[in-house]
């Protein structure tokens, strides 16, 4: 046996890194660009129908609640007593917090979540989404979403910078038009034709018929008690229609190589800091 001398360390064997394989997406999706000659148009056009429809989130302001002296206190109950009728004249002009319109407010779907949620249930005529969200990922899933409904969606650079002051928000990072917005009408039908198409891989083959289907009204896709109630070979006719409608022309399909990623869980070996225990006050 090998006797380790005093004062000679001992060499320990380096760990093996752990390396975790995983399938990647082989496709890379990106917003399309729009001309800047269009984003003005685009800001302008929004900016002119907010300003004229009036609709603004109105806040409160918060006030900091400071510690006060006896003698401060004294002076403010006798001060209250004779500003009583002023305080009542001031709140008469304060507006109520919250939406101008609540009405005008349920046209528009404002915010990732609550755009997400509306293209779920395709209710959304046209979505767009500022370039200034960081990191991409909070709205490149957008693309796919707004291409599986059909619905325009396009980037538009300083869209949270002109919308969100009149909107009376911080920032807008998606703002999308639902199909009932009465009052947008003419500003989704100017903007449209401003926003370049989408372009996903497995939507670009699509017939005719599943394009209608995604456009459709939930009113017009049939219920499951109208199923119920139809006949047998009427059932069956209608899932061969949508069997046909939902087939793809796998003539033009071109199929793409899965990636292959490697990830280093924790590469910087940062530890998680101690939990501190609580001491246990004794009576």
């Amino acid at each position: 046996m090998a006797v380790v001398q005093p004062g000679m360390t001992t060499l320990r064997k380096a760990k093996k890194t752990t390396v975790k394989t995983c399938l990647d997406n082989p496709f890379v999706f990106q917003w399309k660009t729009i001309d800047g000659e269009d984003m003005h148009f685009i800001l302008q056009t929004l900016e002119e129908r907010i300003k004229h429809i009036g609709l603004k989130k109105i806040e409160t302001p918060r006030k900091k609640k400071r510690s006060l002296t006896k003698k401060q206190m004294e002076r403010k109950c006798d001060a209250s007593t004779d500003e009583l009728p002023k305080e009542e004249e001031t709140e008469g002009h304060q507006q109520n917090p919250g939406w101008t319109d609540i009405n005008i407010r349920r046209q528009l779907a404002i915010g990732v979540n609550e755009v997400t949620k509306a293209l779920e249930k395709n209710e959304l005529l046209l979505l767009l989404v500022c370039k200034s969200a960081k990191p991409a990922m909070i709205t490149s899933h957008l693309i796919q979403l707004s291409a599986s409904r059909a619905t325009p969606a396009g980037q538009v650079p300083r869209l949270s910078e002109t919308v969100a002051p009149l909107l009376g928000l911080t920032s807008i990072l998606a703002l999308g038009f639902k199909k009932q917005s009465d009052k947008f009408t003419e500003a989704i039908e100017a903007i449209i034709p401003k926003i370049p198409a989408l372009e996903v891989p497995w939507f670009q083959y699509r017939t005719g018929e599943s394009v209608a289907l995604a456009q459709a009204e939930p009113s017009d896709v049939p219920e499951p008690e109208q199923l119920a109630e139809a006949p047998g070979d009427e059932l069956t006719s209608q899932k061969r229609k949508r069997m046909e409608s939902n087939q793809l022309d796998l003539a033009n399909v071109i199929l793409q190589p899965l990636k292959i990623k490697k990830l280093v869980p924790n590469p910087n070996k940062i530890k998680k800091p101690p939990r501190k225990k609580k001491k246990a006050f004794s009576a």
